[in-house]
């Protein structure tokens, strides 16, 4: 089993950046595919982006290519989203996830969830 917590979300203007981050604890963070998911009021959850266990092979969804970048740094237990060019509707609770099988790109392949951070982008 492993506890995620995020960090790092907060309120910035459109065009801005954010950095979140996802600290694994409990059974080694490098078994697990990572990904974040995203839920705005009112919406379902959605992937955001992945990344396999070896850190090299990423996904994302289409609404944040080009902005996002998942990465991972297995020493330190830890995943990051860097968010450039932050969009009013990138404003949502932002959610750490891991998968002992298979990459994390929908709710149901989701083994662990984080609490949940949020980032809110005003235009």
């Amino acid at each position: 089993q492993v506890q995620l917590i995020e960090a790092g979300g907060g309120k910035v203007q459109a065009g801005g950046s954010l950095r979140l981050a996802c600290a694994g604890t409990g059974r080694p963070f490098s078994v697990y595919a990572m990904g974040w998911f995203r839920q705005a009021p009112g919406k379902e959850r959605e992937f955001v982006a992945a990344i396999a266990r070896c850190g090299i092979s990423t996904n994302y969804a289409d609404s944040v290519k080009g902005r996002f970048t998942i990465s991972r740094d297995s020493a330190k237990d830890t995943m990051y989203l860097q968010m450039n060019s932050l969009k009013p509707e990138d404003t949502a609770a932002y959610y750490c996830a891991a998968a002992l099988k298979g990459i994390p790109t929908a709710v149901d392949s989701v083994d662990y969830w984080g609490q949940g951070t949020q980032v809110v982008v005003s235009s």
